[in-house]
């Protein structure tokens, strides 16, 4: 006769009674720092405003008692950022604090205002990836890289970009807060242009590397993530000369709306997860596809497209704006043909050194998978936004179009994955092919087309 004995774990604590002092430490300083934030400016905020506070602040517990890493770094990011409060309002004027301040004290102009701090997330990002691939090409032996712990490089390049992603949220925090010093009605939280969106960008997708990076212990894929940091970085310093783009400027009315709060985050939580699935493809693909097919897909289609451009300028009559738009558009595409080229090139050492083919292919399904989701919420949101500005949920608006265009995308590859099984090659080119479609979204947009929402035109 079998018998089956249930044993039950009477003694396992709850979630909320494993919690650790420093867990209950951290919760109370968030409590607290909403509660302040209340009683200082509860009399300007509206009952949006205030509900979205509410709701902030369980989020930000739960997110700092799930990963223990984000504690440290809120508090930090508060304390820099009350810093940078405290030296401003030591001088006033008609309004508020002196923002000439940023340019008179030690700390703000080299360190803590908001362009200050911006500057230091670039040259940071920079350096990180620097070190992510001297790390990676240091790994001797030709051996997958499964762990990071014994490899300096790797070591230093993920503190960077924490160090990065500090600089990035200081930098915002401290801007939304010289937004407000300027007049009446200037202040608005700071993800309202392409410049405020691209810091957002990230240190958003490098927050999401550094969570995987933890999660699967290995930081051999970070070289090819911290690439399209860098990437969105040096657009962003081209974009900071060639318009000023670090100037605070005042919303259209359009933008004049508490539903900007939501849905801009959540839809670069899309755009950011997507991006880190796309590079984790193309290591993915430098692992399992041939030199041809990587030298026909990588390098000969940036290439054709590049080539298709110049025939549409030739034969064409585009406008001065728009050729000017095929010429942008052609120094990106051009740019990267010859980085798909190198990496081609040095598809064998790389390969030797990425993580096994499982771990890249389930990091790509829950990027994914999480950046649907967000971008699903962001969509929505945006259709009650666009009801509130213009009188109706979808217009088709190229930039709806091509966030429709995109939310398909990746509905498919999820349908494909979780019907059809799809891994692997077929899987990896996809996602990459993915990131294309994102990009034209994200910025082919405004350099092509124009609509209702050309509020960051190049």
């Amino acid at each position: 006769m079998n018998t089956t004995t249930t044993t039950l774990d009477l003694g396992r604590q709850s979630l909320i009674g494993r919690r650790a002092p420093l867990d209950w430490l951290f919760a109370a300083l968030v409590i607290g720092g909403a509660a302040y934030a209340f009683r200082r400016y509860g009399a300007a905020m509206d009952g949006y405003e205030k509900a979205i506070l509410l709701g902030a602040v369980p989020a930000l517990i739960a997110l700092g008692w799930f990963w223990g890493a984000l504690r440290g770094l809120g508090l930090a990011v508060g304390t820099a950022s009350l810093v940078a409060i405290g030296l401003y309002t030591r001088t006033t004027d008609g309004f508020g604090a002196d923002l000439v301040a940023g340019n008179q004290v030690f700390l703000l102009k080299y360190l803590l205002s908001s362009q200050s701090a911006i500057l230091w997330m670039g040259t940071l990002f920079f350096m990180s990836t620097l070190f992510y691939w001297f790390g990676f090409f240091a790994r001797g032996g030709g051996q997958p890289a499964t762990g990071a712990a014994d490899n300096a490089g790797l070591r230093i390049g993920s503190r960077l970009a924490w160090a990065a992603v500090f600089m990035a949220l200081t930098g915002t925090m401290v801007r939304w807060y010289e937004s407000h010093q300027i007049a009446p009605m200037i202040g608005h939280i700071p993800v309202s242009n392409l410049y405020e969106v691209f810091v957002l960008f990230c240190w958003l997708t490098t927050l999401f590397y550094l969570y995987y990076e933890a999660h699967y212990k290995t930081r051999t894929l970070g070289p090819f993530v911290m690439l399209i940091i860098s990437a969105a970085v040096g657009f962003l310093l081209w974009y900071t000369v060639a318009r000023e783009a670090q100037e605070i400027q005042p919303l259209v009315p359009a933008l004049q709306s508490w539903w900007m709060k939501l849905h801009v985050p959540a839809n670069f939580i899309g755009y950011g997860t997507f991006a880190l699935a796309a590079m984790v493809g193309l290591a993915c693909l430098l692992k399992t596809s041939t030199p041809l097919h990587l030298w026909i897909g990588l390098v000969g289609v940036p290439a054709g497209v590049l080539v298709l451009m110049g025939l549409y300028a030739l034969l064409g009559t585009p406008d001065a704006a728009m050729q000017t738009a095929l010429i942008k558009g052609g120094r990106l595409i051009g740019g990267t043909a010859a980085f798909f080229a190198v990496m081609v090139w040095l598809r064998q050492p790389i390969s030797a050194r990425t993580p096994s083919l499982e771990l890249m292919d389930d990091l790509m399904y829950k990027a994914i998978a999480v950046g649907f989701a967000f971008f699903t919420i962001a969509t929505v949101l945006g259709a009650f936004w666009a009801a509130e500005a213009w009188g109706g949920y979808w217009s088709w608006d190229p930039k709806e179009t091509w966030a429709l265009i995109v939310w398909l995308n990746y509905a498919a590859w999820l349908h494909m994955r979780l019907m059809k099984g799809l891994r692997g090659t077929a899987s990896a080119w996809w996602s990459l092919g993915g990131l294309v479609i994102t990009t034209f979204a994200f910025l082919g947009v405004n350099m092509f087309l124009s609509g209702l929402h050309s509020y960051g035109e190049l």
